[in-house]
């Protein structure tokens, strides 16, 4: 045991857990296919997604639309960040505030908005 590594980086990335790896490796093989493509991979992977969607949001008490998957934190930032912004901003909102220490992805979303007019505020 002494011997045995200890992975300390799960906020970069961590491991899948075995019954969401079994449920996505058709996916992976034999049925992948393009979610928004029109043949039938890719209404597999509709379907798939579909339910993944349901699933989440009966977790959350959301409905499947308000639901956004993302390629990974990077993309969410962004789209939490700016996406909170420009709906402020539309109603005079001018400030966001962050820490200088935040992870890049939030300083980049953040430096965004501030090309598109908001104040940053540290």
């Amino acid at each position: 045991m002494a011997n045995s590594p200890v992975y300390l980086d799960h906020a970069a990335t961590t491991p899948v857990r075995e019954e969401v790896f079994e449920a996505m490796k058709p996916f992976y093989g034999p049925r992948f296919g393009n979610p928004s493509s029109t043949h039938r991979w890719g209404r597999d992977a509709r379907a798939a997604l579909d339910e993944a969607r349901e699933r989440v949001g009966r977790c959350l008490g959301a409905r499947p639309d308000e639901i956004c998957f993302t390629s990974g934190g990077t993309e969410a930032d962004n789209l939490a960040i700016l996406g909170a912004w420009r709906a402020l901003k539309a109603k005079g909102r001018k400030a966001v505030v962050t820490t200088p220490i935040e992870h890049k992805a939030i300083l980049g979303a953040v430096h965004q908005a501030a090309h598109e007019g908001a104040e940053e505020r540290f």
